[in-house]
């Protein structure tokens, strides 16, 4: 291979890994914020994004939506789904000890998942073409307009994330909560409702990374949230988990690793480098890239 036809390849796989990792920032935002507000690993957010890919599903096929519609009925039944979680399930063990939380977590993820398999079958559904098969050649790197349109939505969907957390009266309740809930709540914010908003924020974006995947790989099944809300945890420890723009950064970062394994090395072997990522990570910054490392005194 010369150095021309490597560079080429090398761009191409940036551009499917920066593609790939929008997605996965997606997921990882909804992981961190949770985080960053009660110190919770939400292991049921991989399902919610099943759930939103579901949605969007039948929206486009059963109830003829176009797209974008499909797509924010997705997001909203994702948010619903996503607070009536956290009242039943979490809310009630908030005072409880992180093991209890944890393992409720656990199974709330597994009642979705096999709750789903009960309800639509475990087989795997065809995602209907919704967007054209148009390629575009730039200079030799092949991009389509998924790809195009993936990006665009999650960039979108980024910054009105970051728009919302740190210019409007409910994204300073939300830093308040993440940074003092008793003297949040001393300070008159409605503490639960604040936890609830977050959940909705994080699910929906989860369900909306679901749709974008249902395009992108025009597959989707019951089980299909186990390995992205894995790798979408990764992200968010990578980029530093609790940070925002760290689960945008640890989402892109392992999309263009994932992408760059499969194109150079092995397709076989891009799972263990994201995993791989993850322990040399909690080794050597386990606060994360953006982390700053926190003393407490005991």
């Amino acid at each position: 291979m010369d150095f021309a036809s490597f560079g080429s390849q090398l761009v191409q796989q940036l551009v499917n890994g920066v593609s790939l990792g929008s997605i996965y920032a997606l997921i990882a935002l909804g992981y961190t914020m949770v985080y960053g507000i009660i110190r919770l690993i939400n292991f049921a957010h991989g399902d919610i994004y099943m759930l939103g890919a579901y949605v969007g599903f039948y929206a486009t096929t059963m109830g003829k939506l176009p797209f974008f519609p499909a797509l924010i009925i997705a997001m909203v039944v994702a948010a619903i789904v996503g607070v009536v979680i956290e009242r039943l399930a979490y809310r009630p063990l908030r005072n409880h000890p992180k093991i209890a939380v944890l393992i409720t977590a656990i199974g709330v993820s597994l009642l979705l998942e096999y709750g789903g398999m009960l309800l639509v079958s475990p087989q795997p559904r065809t995602f209907p073409p919704v967007f054209g098969n148009e390629i575009y050649n730039v200079a030799g790197i092949i991009v389509n307009l998924q790809q195009i349109v993936i990006l665009a939505i999650s960039v979108a969907l980024m910054v009105i994330l970051t728009y919302v957390v740190n210019h409007t009266k409910v994204g300073k309740a939300m830093r308040a909560v993440s940074f003092d809930t008793d003297a949040a709540r001393l300070m008159g914010i409605n503490v639960d409702r604040i936890i609830s908003f977050t959940f909705a924020i994080g699910s929906g974006l989860a369900a909306a990374a679901g749709v974008l995947v249902g395009i992108y790989y025009n597959s989707i099944d019951p089980l299909m949230g186990i390995m992205p809300g894995l790798k979408a945890f990764v992200a968010a420890v990578l980029g530093g988990i609790g940070i925002i723009p760290g689960a945008m950064l640890g989402g892109v970062l392992l999309g263009v690793v994932e992408s760059l394994v499969s194109g150079f090395i092995s397709s076989t072997f891009r799972d263990a480098a994201a995993f791989g990522i993850l322990i040399i990570i909690l080794l050597f910054k386990p606060s994360g890239l953006l982390g700053k490392n926190v003393r407490e005194k005991v």
